[in-house]
């Protein structure tokens, strides 16, 4: 049993926290515990020192020192402020004016505003919260299939995990080794391309169904003309030069990240004062679940630090990057066998939990492999897009859920009874765009240019110039003895001592 244990400590640690997290034990706790338990077993088989755990507490306050971390709770507290100072409801009522007229036109509409509220708060729980309570009550008056209003509301909600400023891509370039900004370059074209993919799956069904998707009626668009054209003006232009403020000056190198997410808060702050709806409660409301929700990324950080510590000391990197390396296909068989297992992980554990667990275990494997680890921390922040999605543990689903109707009701406008929508259909409604996440990870990995295109690379070097230039600078010493200086052996280079051995020779007396 003890050579059992020995031989199989990484796998053991490995099924025992599947185990723990499957009983639903919280997962910060489960890793830290997990972590500590194997330690001791450790250090009674006599695998592992009592000085391991000496190293603990360096890794927390280093945790504690890191300072990308610090743009987690800057962008959560912007997105917060934005979504609570009506900037969502604004933008949501003047782009369905203006896609009104067309089939479809309110879903259009909920892809845009979900786009530019990813780029302006980062946030899925606000955008998917906003849209569902803005959005889901018109499309549900007009006539809307409730399975295509819930998923694209939904959908467009999780735009907030792949279009930066977005907290997963933060977390996986802290977990890769790599730079946020380059990060967020990286993914800026599929997050584009994610949205085209979105609008085109409700163009199909409004040409398949034209029933499923109807323009507004011409009662229900109170702008046209100039008063639309101002009101488009007046809500976009704020949250574009807040989108600028916080991504251009990153982009640009004149911010760091962190840097952006501070004036992003402080933008978010100064737009709530311009609408006059900057007060306390609104302060307070946004800072108390910016705390909650930078104490959890933290703490579940702190868990996956002592488990990674373990796990690393009884060779568990090891195990799992020879597990993966061997994988037949090479890169290809790597990149189908990592994206299957994060799918179906993505169904129980929620994007936070498989960025702290899953990939400080893949990035090691993919390193060694020759993948560019910006592209495959967008390929799988691409794909932890569906942990959102999924049925039954959806969180946008959970959060749509929490705003749909769930008992008929008459509408205040129309005076019509408006059936509720049931859990079903948010599910049934959410299976498409999973499937539509699933191509688009299949596209990412197809043309890998929608990433690297972005990314600035620098100047690149070719080994063989180098080495002729090496070949030409270094010196070619002559064993002709005429050739060297004075006290210098043949065909040895000259130390520079000459002087020295001449003074020497001065000195002494003949």
């Amino acid at each position: 049993m003890i050579q059992f244990l020995t031989d199989n400590m990484a796998p053991l640690m490995f099924v025992a926290l599947v185990f723990f997290l499957l009983f639903g034990y919280p997962v910060a706790f489960a890793l830290a515990a997990n972590g500590l338990l194997f330690a001791f077993i450790g250090i009674e088989l006599g695998l592992l020192t009592p000085a391991l755990l000496q190293a603990l507490p360096e890794r927390v306050f280093g945790i504690m020192r890191n300072d990308t971390l610090l743009a987690i709770p800057f962008f959560t507290f912007m997105g917060l402020i934005l979504e609570r100072s009506g900037m969502a409801e604004d933008l949501l009522d003047t782009i369905g004016q203006l896609f009104g007229p067309m089939r479809g036109g309110l879903a259009y509409a909920v892809i845009f505003v979900g786009a530019l509220l990813a780029a302006t708060t980062g946030v899925v729980a606000a955008s998917v919260i906003s849209m569902g309570l803005i959005s889901l009550p018109i499309m549900l008056r007009y006539g809307y299939d409730r399975r295509l209003a819930s998923g694209v509301i939904a959908a467009s909600g999780t735009l907030a995990q792949i279009i930066p400023p977005s907290l997963v891509l933060i977390i996986m370039a802290d977990q890769l080794g790599r730079s946020v900004g380059d990060m967020y370059a990286g993914a800026i074209i599929p997050g584009l391309v994610l949205s085209a993919l979105y609008a085109g799956y409700v163009f199909m069904i409004s040409m398949i169904n034209k029933d499923a998707a109807p323009a507004l009626p011409p009662e229900a668009r109170t702008l046209r003309g100039m008063q639309l054209a101002i009101r488009v003006i007046v809500s976009l232009v704020p949250p574009l030069v807040l989108i600028f403020l916080v991504l251009g000056t990153i982009f640009l190198g004149i911010a760091t990240p962190t840097e952006g997410g501070a004036m992003g808060a402080a933008g978010a702050l100064i737009l709530a004062l311009m609408k006059r709806k900057l007060d306390w409660s609104l302060l307070r409301q946004a800072m108390d679940t910016t705390a909650k929700l930078s104490a959890f990324v933290i703490f579940i950080l702190i868990g996956s630090t002592v488990f990674g510590l373990t796990f690393r000391a009884v060779n568990g990197d090891l195990w799992v990057e020879h597990l993966l390396t061997s994988l037949p296909g090479g890169q290809l068989g790597f990149l189908i066998v990592v994206n299957i297992m994060v799918f179906l992980l993505a169904f129980f554990l929620d994007f936070f939990e498989l960025a702290f667990i899953v990939v400080p275990l893949l990035g090691p494997a993919a390193e060694k492999l020759g993948i560019d680890l910006i592209w495959f921390g967008v390929l799988l922040g691409v794909n932890m897009q569906t942990s959102f999605m999924h049925p039954p543990f959806g969180f946008a689903l959970f959060y749509l859920r929490s705003v749909a109707p769930v008992a008929d009701y008459i509408d205040k406008v129309t005076g019509k009874l408006i059936p509720k929508i049931t859990t079903g259909q948010i599910y049934w409604g959410a299976v498409p765009f999973v499937c539509i996440q699933i191509i688009m990870v299949g596209l990412v990995i197809a043309f890998p240019e929608m990433v690297t295109s972005m990314l600035d690379r620098g100047p690149v070097l070719d080994e063989s110039e180098v080495q002729m230039q090496l070949q030409i600078e270094t010196p070619n010493y002559s064993d002709d003895p005429a050739d060297t200086q004075d006290g210098a052996e043949e065909g040895e280079p000259d130390l520079g001592f000459g002087e020295e051995e001449e003074e020497g020779e001065s000195e002494t007396p003949k």
